[in-house]
Parts: C-alpha cells; structure tokens; sequence
C-alpha cells in the first residue's frame, strides 16, 4: 500500500516566483523535542528620554550635530551613510583590446554608486517600537515614507537622479541594530538594488506571461485557500508566504495594484498604519518579547523603465529569525548557505500560530 503525500511530515521544495528561488521544507524537523532554555515573562522597564542616546530629541550626535526637539517621526541624513553622492564617477581603463578581452575584464567587474541615506526616527519616546505605538503615530511614519519617496522622486543631487530608495527597518540587537531608540532607515541610490531587480523582473516576466500581475493573483489564491493569511484589512492583507523561509516571516501586500507610495490616499496610510501595529503585536505576542525583525517596503522604482514600474506591486517582507522562543533562534547555515534555503516549519504552522495570537492587546499591557 503506498503512502499518502504528508506536507506536515515529508520533505519537499517549495518555489518562490518573486524571486525564481525554491526553499527546502523539513517540517518532520520540527518534532524534536525542546530541552532548551525557556522563556520567562519580564516586563522591561524603558526610557522615555535617555539622555545618551544620539537619536533622542534634542540631543547632540556621534558627529556633533544637535537632534531638534522633535515631537513626531524624524529624518536627517545619515551621519555614517553606506552610500555617497560626492564621490567621482568609476571609470574603468580599456585601452587595448587585450585589456577588453583579459580576465580581469570578464570577472572582476565594477560599477560606481552614487546615493544618500536618511535614518527615520518613528517617534520622540525612546520607549515605543511600533507595536506600542498609537495608530495616528504610526501614520506619520507612513507619510514620513511618502513624503520622501515624492521628494527623491523629484529631486536631483549633483545632477544625479536616484533610481530607487529602500525604506528597512532593523528591529532589536538580534537583527543588527545599533541603537534602542525605536527607528528605520533608508537608502536611494542610483541603481536598482539585486533583489528588488530580481522580483520587478520575475513580476514583468509574470505579467508578460499570463496578463495578470503575480501579486494580484497570488492574493485571489490566498484568499481562496484561507490557510495562510493572518490578517487583513480593506487596503492590506498581510500571510505568511507560500516559499517562506524564516520561521515566522510574513508578506504584507497592498490588496489592490498600488505600484508606490505614491499611489496612497489617505484611507491606504491609515490602513497600513494598523495593520502594521496589529502583525508587529502579535510579533511580540508570539514570545512575550520585544520581537527582532528585518522588515523592508519594495514598490516601484523612483525612475525606471514603464515594465519596471506599472509591473511593481507595493509590498513589505518581515523577516524575523525567532524559532522556538525569545532567545532560540534560526540560522542559515551549513546546507542553507551552502546548498539551497532551508526550514522546519511550514507556511501553514506557521500561519496557525500567528492567527491565534493577539493582534490589538499587547503582552506587557497584561503585566501592568
């Protein structure tokens, strides 16, 4: 008698159109029993103000430069930026044809950037990460990302026109951040970043293949399937993806073809500013813990080609690397950085354990 397919017991692959990847699903791997460390429910007491923080209203810099006495979300230019406007164009030296056709000139390939990037502080209280804060802040830094998208849009710097601006977040020292006080950044610059090229393209392939937008179809499928999503409003839905490789990553997509920030009517800001307060509490919910994520918005380009932009559908990935609890977390190596991206847990545990959780009170509302 042969055996029936188990997608909760047998391994297999699944594709991930947005980028023409495919991730390794072990999902027998998450029956190991635990005998590791297990959390405890602690209340962290924060600063509202902390007078040595370079990011807090009113005080001065690593650089020198004095903070505003801001009273809503913040952006300055990044004092350490990862990109430069000011710098001379790279210009590589072909004199000879035996120089074109060396190896040097086929393998060793390089190309200038130009750009800027700015931090954007979400709130003055130097307490509330997104999940804590009200939905009416949360939509100032929603439009803080509007206004700038539109700024860049029609800004020029030197004479050089950004092609492309990244906003991110880096949320808790697991994922990088460098600083507590609650804030995100973002970076433009004059080229299309490899992965956001990779989905436009794979997106413009998509469309060009079957008439429809992939996003869009992917919704209707999600919709009809009900297994994965886990929140939804009339703007957004947000799931956790079919291919997901991080154990608890989740998709936020607009519900309707919205290419940019640009696209946003005041109902989208509001929207998107609950939906993202109700997935990051029940982020924090999952371990009673202040939860690390990398989250990051693609959209359409600030300046590209018309497939580029009309086949961008305006996204946010939340990538967090918690597994099993607040300290227990998932590694890509050995065969995920050598091989092909791995998990144990698939979409659909995934998404059950999200669902389940408290989307509107936070975990350390219970402990006051």
């Amino acid at each position: 008698m042969s055996m029936k397919f188990d997608f909760t017991d047998h391994s297999h692959r699944r594709y991930n159109p947005l980028n023409d990847t495919w991730v390794l699903c072990s999902p027998h791997r998450a029956k190991r029993p635990w005998q590791g460390e297990q959390e405890e429910i602690k209340k962290n007491e924060l600063l509202e103000y902390d007078p040595k923080c370079y990011l807090c209203p009113g005080n001065e810099r690593a650089m020198g430069i004095k903070n505003p006495n801001y009273m809503t979300t913040y952006v300055f230019r990044n004092d350490y930026p990862a990109v430069k406007i000011d710098q001379p164009d790279y210009v590589e030296e072909l004199d000879t044809k035996e120089k074109r056709d060396s190896l040097k000139s086929r393998l060793l390939k390089t190309q200038s950037v130009k750009g800027n990037c700015f931090v954007i502080c979400f709130s003055p209280n130097h307490s509330l990460t997104l999940p804590r804060m009200e939905v009416d802040a949360i939509m100032h830094v929603v439009e803080t990302w509007k206004q700038l998208y539109f700024n860049l849009k029609n800004e020029s710097s030197e004479g050089v026109y950004y092609k492309y601006i990244e906003f991110f977040e880096n949320k808790g020292s697991a994922m990088g951040c460098s600083n507590p006080h609650p804030h995100g950044q973002a970076w433009c610059l004059d080229t299309i970043p490899t992965i956001v090229g990779e989905e436009i393209k794979n997106m413009t392939k998509y469309f060009n293949s079957n008439g429809t937008h992939l996003l869009g179809d992917y919704i209707e499928l999600e919709v009809e399937e009900k297994q994965r999503i886990v929140l939804e409003n009339d703007s957004f839905i947000v799931l956790v993806p079919y291919w997901a490789l991080w154990p608890f990553e989740t998709l936020l997509i607009a519900k309707e073809h919205l290419c940019s920030l640009i696209d946003f009517q005041e109902k989208h800001v509001q929207d998107l500013a609950s939906i993202l307060k109700k997935i990051t509490t029940k982020y924090d919910n999952l371990f009673c813990t202040s939860f690390p994520y990398s989250m990051g918005v693609h959209q359409a380009p600030l300046h590209g080609t018309e497939d580029e932009c009309n086949n961008s559908w305006f996204h946010i990935h939340f990538y967090p690397p918690l597994l099993r609890s607040a300290s227990v977390k998932k590694f890509c190596v050995g065969f995920e950085m050598l091989g092909e991206a791995q998990r144990d847990l698939t979409s659909e545990q995934a998404a059950v354990r999200l669902q389940g959780l408290d989307g509107e009170k936070h975990y350390l509302d219970t402990l006051a």
